[in-house]
């Protein structure tokens, strides 16, 4: 077997949820630029075709379909599970990617840890725990019958340690890491064909941290924006790209061997103890 053939997703069947974020726009142009045919799940359709047209640019035979539905939403995703399945003619593969933070979900000085509103734990907790249990019951099940398969959830750092300020994305990030271990040992009992990774990006600027870690009028880096820069060996935040090659590893034969493992990507942040 050949590196290339090694690494290979192409004629792969792919379900990619939050398929219009910034990270995920990476992933599935990507994927489609390497030949796997895509269904991108999100809750704007408007966004998610603009995706889907970006794959099409990428390579015109790209086959790419945008459905709207709400991960968190059992009716839903069973539709969208049923339409997938129809357009890519069968699944190999479930990447949820579909997950965030929100701003009042976060501890900060006029938002003390006390007064964090329920609604707003819940609201994150749903999107990223729910919104990937779910995806894993339907879409899994699929792969439970025909015996072999492949998902890849998305945790965070913020999973391996307890992050400042973040309080309710932290939790639900170190849920689904849990999640996915415990899930990886489940359907290897159904069948050793079928694996399910994470991949746990380190601080990379998308909508839902950027306030976080830049200043909104001019860009600059806030205080946690340089405290991360100094924790992190290679003195950057990832870019969208540097997780491609973490997907394409755990998606193709090459991690055939690979299960119940989240994947870090983040420069050196978790291995680093700051001193």
């Amino acid at each position: 077997m050949t590196v290339d053939s090694l690494f290979s997703v192409a004629g792969k069947k792919v379900v990619l949820t939050g398929g219009a974020g910034v990270l995920c726009r990476e992933l599935a142009v990507a994927l489609a630029r390497r030949g796997a045919s895509l269904v991108l799940i999100g809750r704007t359709l408007e966004k998610l075709q603009a995706v889907a047209e970006q794959c099409r640019q990428a390579d015109a035979s790209a086959r790419v379909h945008a459905l709207a539905a709400d991960v968190t939403d059992e009716s839903q995703l069973r539709d969208a599970c049923r339409h997938s399945v129809d357009f890519l003619g069968g699944l190999d593969v479930l990447i949820n990617g579909a997950g965030g933070n929100k701003r009042e979900a976060t501890a900060r000085p006029d938002n003390p840890f006390f007064q964090i509103p329920a609604t707003a734990l819940r609201e994150v907790f749903d999107l990223n725990n729910i919104g990937t249990m779910l995806p894993c019951q339907m879409f899994g099940e699929i792969l439970a019958k025909q015996q072999a398969g492949n998902i890849v959830n998305f945790t965070s750092m913020a999973a391996f340690r307890p992050l400042t300020n973040v309080v309710g994305y932290a939790a639900a990030k170190a849920a689904i890491s849990n999640f996915t271990q415990w899930l990886a040992v489940y359907m290897a009992g159904i069948s050793p064909a079928i694996r399910v990774n994470a991949i746990a990006p380190g601080f990379f600027l998308t909508e839902q941290n950027r306030f976080l870690l830049t200043e909104q009028a001019t860009g600059n880096l806030t205080p946690r924006g340089q405290a991360v820069i100094g924790h992190t060996p290679m003195k950057r935040f990832g870019e969208p790209a540097d997780l491609i090659g973490a997907l394409l590893y755990l998606v193709s034969d090459a991690s055939r061997f690979v299960t119940g493992s989240v994947l870090a990507v983040d420069g050196g942040f978790n291995a680093f103890a700051g001193v």
